[in-house]
């Protein structure tokens, strides 16, 4: 999937213990550099420092931004998940936040009992034009992508529409053709 037109990927698997993560974090970080993909960790700050993390991403109830800034420094990208357009504003106004994400926009099982947004959270996210990247989430696939296009998103996060893939590394290559081409 990296170097088919991923530009950020991300580890995030809550079964590991610390040290299996810090060697899968290792061996991720070598296929980004390889791949010249961005490399990304989830909710521990300290594993992002660990293993060299350039992007480091957080949830509403995780670590605050702003304590990620102070142990990760300003090198380091710093995302955050927003579930409604409130929380995505937020986002928006927080100097430490580089990028958010928006969703689930539909439910999926890398979020077990996160209720859905929907569409229309895109839109009204959309609508609001921000200046900070951001990215629609949450059960986007081939068949769904027209929809979130639709409402305004221009980036898109996945894991099941490549990790399920029959060919994930061709998936990636038709959802980024989708993205530069709407």
């Amino acid at each position: 999937m990296a170097g088919a037109g991923v530009d950020v990927l991300q580890v995030r698997d809550k079964t590991l213990t610390v040290v299996e993560e810090l060697r899968v974090l290792e061996e991720v970080r070598g296929v980004c550099e390889r791949t010249d993909t961005l490399f990304c960790v989830n909710d521990r700050a300290d594993l992002a420092a660990a293993a060299l993390a350039e992007v480091f991403h957080t949830g509403q109830s995780d670590l605050p931004i702003a304590v990620g800034r102070e142990q990760l420094g300003a090198d380091v990208v710093l995302g955050r998940s927003t579930h409604s357009p409130d929380q995505a504003a937020a986002a928006e106004t927080d100097p430490d936040v580089d990028y958010f994400c928006v969703g689930p926009v539909w439910e999926t099982p890398t979020k077990p009992g996160r209720p859905a947004v929907g569409p229309d959270a895109v839109r009204a996210v959309a609508a609001t034009r921000p200046t900070t990247p951001w990215f629609a989430i949450g059960g986007i696939d081939e068949r769904r992508l027209g929809q979130v296009l639709d409402a305004g998103a221009e980036r898109i996060v996945v894991v099941r529409a490549l990790t399920e893939a029959d060919d994930p590394a061709a998936a990636a290559r038709s959802l980024r053709n989708r993205l530069d081409t709407a």
